[in-house]
């Protein structure tokens, strides 16, 4: 009979991992431009029924409740937290950020998704080599909007309007260089994290939509400015502190465990 109390507290102790472990991600990635923070959800396990409410007592009465005795925990899924990060000035022209909904579509590396593109809430671009608008991380993937600043064009004069045309100035004028769309998802939740502020389309998000900023269900645009991470560290150490006592808890319910059949193994002698 104890044995059920192993099980459950160890399905606890393993739970209370994983959140450490989320936790841990969340807290490491607070000053992250762009991330998003998760959370983890649990539920809990089988019962085995020790007597089915609804049965007849002694007297041949309906029992009014039962006798059911839970199995234990375990996490059910971590669902992302897409609320809008603080804006936070940079002066910088092309770090341009999304304020409401919807996300830059960049091209990555081979294999990171079918038709390898993927997407992005940060946008600290620069510029490469040929003049192409790249995200600001370790393999600089290319925004797949075809943005090409020429050379004739001062970078520090670029612009972004709020419905994603891209302007600077060449020879004094003020030019157009390009527009940017941004997409979105009917189930954000089911968007893939593959590290490098990137997420990819799953069978579970459905397919990108693209559209113009500004325009119904799509964000705004403007530059100077990035998204921080929306990650409440005061929060997260406070969960922190919660599942460690929780994981204390599950431990002690152990040690009362083996105590109790230790005691009924001597009993038995």
């Amino acid at each position: 009979m104890s044995i059920t109390s192993l099980y459950s507290a160890a399905s606890g102790m393993r739970a209370m991992e994983t959140q450490l472990d989320v936790i841990g991600n969340n807290l490491a990635n607070s000053n992250t431009h762009g991330f998003k923070s998760s959370r983890v959800n649990f539920e809990d396990l089988m019962y085995e029924a020790r007597r089915q409410p609804g049965s007849l007592n002694g007297q041949g009465d309906i029992s009014s409740t039962g006798l059911l005795v839970g199995l234990g925990v375990r996490t059910s899924n971590t669902q992302l937290d897409f609320k809008q990060g603080a804006m936070e000035e940079t002066g910088r022209s092309l770090d341009i950020v999304i304020e409401g909904n919807g996300f830059f579509k960049v091209e990555t590396f081979d294999g990171a998704s079918a038709d390898g593109s993927a997407y992005a809430r940060v946008g600290n671009f620069t510029i490469n080599n040929n003049g192409d608008l790249v995200l600001g991380t370790t393999d600089g993937p290319i925004l797949s909007d075809d943005i090409n600043i020429p050379e004739s064009v001062d970078v520090h004069s670029i612009s972004v309007s709020s419905d994603g045309v891209v302007s600077g100035l060449e020879n004094g004028e003020n030019v157009e260089i390009g527009t940017i769309e941004l997409h979105r998802f009917r189930n954000q939740q089911g968007l893939k994290q593959v590290g490098a502020n990137l997420y990819i389309e799953s069978d579970a998000s459905g397919p990108a939509i693209a559209g113009e900023p500004s325009t119904v269900g799509f964000g705004t645009l403007s530059n100077g400015f990035l998204e921080s991470s929306n990650v409440d560290s005061v929060t997260e150490l406070i969960r922190m502190i919660r599942t460690q006592r929780s994981f204390e808890l599950n431990s002690q319910v152990i040690k009362a465990t083996d105590e109790t059949m230790q005691a009924v193994g001597r009993l038995r002698n």
